[in-house]
Formats: C-alpha cells, structure tokens, sequence
C-alpha cells in the first residue's frame, strides 16, 4: 500500500476531509490556548520578581490572567474531546458489547452536540446583552466584558464540530474519535 491511501479502518471520503478540517481547525486553537498558557506564565512569573525584587506588585497582571483562563480552556476543550480525554465512564463501556459501545458513543455525542449549542446560544445571547449594556470588568483594566464571553460561544462551536465528527464516523462505521486518539497514542 502506498503512503497516499488511507490505511485500514481510516475515515476516507467526506468524513477524512472533515476530520482534517476539524482537526487543523482545533490546531489552531490549541495553539492558540498553548500561546495563552506561555503567556499567564510569563505574567505570572513578572509579577513575581515586580512584587518581590523590586517591591512595586503590577496591579492588573491577576485580572490579565484570570480572563486569559477562560480562552485557554474552551479554545483546548475541543480538541480534549477529539482526542477523548474528556471525563467518561470507560469501565461501563469497555464492557459493552460492538452494538451497545455504538450507542453509549453515539449518546455521549449527541449529548456534547446538545451541550455545545447550549454554549453556543445562550454563550452569544449573554455576550450581545453585555455588550447592549456596556457592562465592563471589575477592577484595574474594565474591559468589556462581551469580549470574554465570546470565548463560550467560540468553544462551543469548536465543540459541536468534533461532535458532528464523533457522529459522522459511528454512523459511517469509521473507528471512533476516541479509538483514533488512542491508535495515534500507541502509534507515537
């Protein structure tokens, strides 16, 4: 075989070009929250020599860090679920049988699907009344607030599309998002 086919039990057709999409999308975003994570470290550890060198505590580097956890966790939630890390109850479901695994997998993620248009909607409904009332941050910085809460929605969109990609490989009989995960794992 060459190395341009997809191997054995690979997603092939629409779902391969989806899963790719999915997954340089989440790329991305783990980059991103990666970038965010070096970042509060960096700030952290600034205002760690600021208060304890020279005496002079920055006021605002907590608040920074603080509204740069909310981005970091759902811009990487999406691809912890891609990857199948997050919380399930692996003991019931390794105990099922080929047909009952289906439907423990296929409820999990249209549970997600359902959960992340909860996120989506009422994630920008939140963010668009915000920002009609102008409403910013307590303390030192008083940025909107809107701008954070767009990180729920943002997430929860990143969330539904590995969902409909969980769902599109059960019902096309493609392995799971949690056995690739874990076929990659053993891969590496």
């Amino acid at each position: 075989m060459n190395d341009a086919s997809p191997s054995a039990g690979e997603p092939r057709g629409a779902i391969a070009r989806l899963a790719r999409a999915i997954g340089w999308i989440n790329g991305i975003a783990v980059g991103l929250s990666a970038a965010g994570i070096l970042v509060s470290l960096g700030l952290i550890a600034w205002a760690v020599v600021m208060r304890y060198v020279f005496n002079r505590p920055p006021v605002w580097t907590d608040e920074v860090v603080g509204f740069m956890l909310v981005g970091i966790v759902m811009l990487a939630a999406a691809q912890s679920l891609r990857r199948g890390e997050h919380i399930g109850v692996d003991i019931l479901v390794a105990r099922l049988g080929p047909r009952g695994r289906f439907w423990a997998q296929l409820w999990s993620s249209l549970s997600v699907l359902v959960v992340s248009v909860i996120f989506i909607v009422n994630g920008w409904r939140t963010a668009m009344f915000a920002r009609q009332l102008g409403i910013l941050t307590e303390g030192n910085l008083e940025i909107p607030v809107y701008w954070l809460q767009l990180f729920l929605p943002l997430g929860g969109l990143m969330m539904l599309l590995v969902s409909l990609e969980a769902i599109a490989r059960l019902l096309a009989g493609a392995p799971s998002l949690a056995s690739q995960a874990q076929r990659s794992e053993e891969a590496d």
